[in-house]
């Protein structure tokens, strides 16, 4: 049984780190971490040891997970963290540029413009004198191009922005 590079898990299996293409052994949960962009949960808690790593390949890799997850603790690890210039070079060549913003829902799902979303709570709608309900479908919504926490849609015939933390895909 082969481990993975990153949390030791069993069932590992070979994944390239592009561009280079250098191979490590990654599960399940990393693997989808590395093809999809990590969501926050005690699982990533591994990366702790692995930006540590002397194999280039899992300290690229871990470099762009800590960096995908956006949550105080993984950037903390991250300002600690030391790349060699290549190394660096190489973890910010497989990253998406600044440009490109990545809505996601509560639970870490990539949104896109027109699909449908349920609220999760009951939200006030300032201005409009009504609460949107929890469970409320929102159809056709749209993404915000500044914003990765803002979609818009309608809801009760208003055209409203919600925060994608209340909200998930559906």
């Amino acid at each position: 049984m082969t481990q993975c590079a990153l949390c030791k898990a069993e069932d590992a299996t070979p994944f390239a780190v592009a561009p280079k293409d250098d191979e490590v052994a990654l599960c399940a949960v990393c693997r989808e971490g590395a093809e999809a962009g990590p969501t926050d949960g005690p699982h990533w808690q591994c990366l702790n040891e692995a930006i540590w790593s002397t194999v280039p390949a899992e300290k690229v890799l871990a470099w762009r997970l800590l960096k995908g997850l956006n949550v105080a603790w993984a950037n903390d690890v991250l300002e600690m963290a030391y790349l060699e210039p290549e190394e660096q070079e190489w973890a910010e060549a497989g990253m998406p540029s600044g440009d490109e913003i990545v809505h996601r829902d509560v639970n870490g799902t990539v949104l896109q413009n027109g699909d449908t979303v349920t609220l999760i709570k009951a939200l006030p709608v300032k201005g409009a004198g009504f609460t949107a309900k929890q469970g409320t479908a929102v159809r056709k919504i749209s993404l915000e191009p500044d914003n990765a926490e803002h979609i818009s849609g309608r809801v009760e015939g208003q055209r409203i922005v919600i925060l994608t933390k209340f909200v998930k895909k559906s």
